[in-house]
């Protein structure tokens, strides 16, 4: 059983999706909210599994009370746009969005991802993330290599960096055991550690932390 939060401006929205998500077995609506503060607000008083948050809304907007819900609770954040990877979209995924979904997603595929998330898996499949590795490509400025603030990969050892390198470039687990030549069992392993270690929800912020960090680039060769 997992309960969810809804974040959206639009009421309609709000209602449409309340009745959707009831209406799953194992899922439950705990509260509404029409913009950011007021998704902030709820979260820290229900701390429900799952906050499904629009990106545009008014007092705060979905990337600032996404990052406020993931630094301060166990909440996953799925973020709803209406625009596919768009610049709101990463900024989510940094805040510590879990995965996003367009607004027009089928009802059993929204349903699904909310069960995903609520599991604890990131919603961003290989090829999504193949995607998300070619815009980071096409805009450059969407990472931050010149930061001195940028993550470090301090502790990590030389096969999880090349576990790393390979999930920054949207290999699976299966593609990345080919790979490496190693056991499926054994890089979920490394990946286990790897989230451990560099302090990061699930496979999504993973991607980014191989980015920022500098370990991999956009237009680099691969392992």
């Amino acid at each position: 059983m997992a309960s969810v939060l809804i974040a959206d401006d639009q009421a309609l929205l709000r209602g449409t999706f309340r009745l959707l998500i009831d209406s799953d077995p194992v899922l439950w609506t705990v509260g509404e909210a029409e913009n950011g503060a007021e998704a902030v607000e709820l979260a820290r008083a229900c701390q429900p599994d799952v906050v499904l948050m629009d990106i545009r809304m008014p007092v705060l907007d979905g990337v600032e009370a996404t990052r406020q819900i993931c630094a301060e609770m166990a909440t996953k954040v799925l973020v709803l746009t209406m625009f596919d990877l768009d610049q709101h979209v990463f900024a989510a995924l940094r805040a510590g969005a879990s995965g996003f979904l367009l607004k027009d997603t089928p009802p059993a595929e929204l349903l699904s991802a909310i069960r995903i998330v609520a599991a604890g898996e990131a919603l961003l499949s290989p090829s999504v993330t193949r995607r998300l590795i070619a815009e980071f490509g096409r805009t450059p400025e969407l990472l931050r290599p010149s930061d001195p603030g940028r993550p470090t990969l301090t502790g990590v050892t030389q096969r999880e960096e090349d576990v790393l390198r390979l999930v920054g470039r949207g290999l699976s687990n299966a593609e990345i055991a080919g790979r490496l030549h190693l056991g499926v069992g054994t890089v979920k392993t490394h990946v286990s550690h790897l989230l451990g270690k560099l302090g990061v929800r699930d496979r999504a912020q993973l991607v980014v932390m191989a980015y920022e960090s500098g370990l991999i680039t956009p237009n680099s060769g691969s392992l």
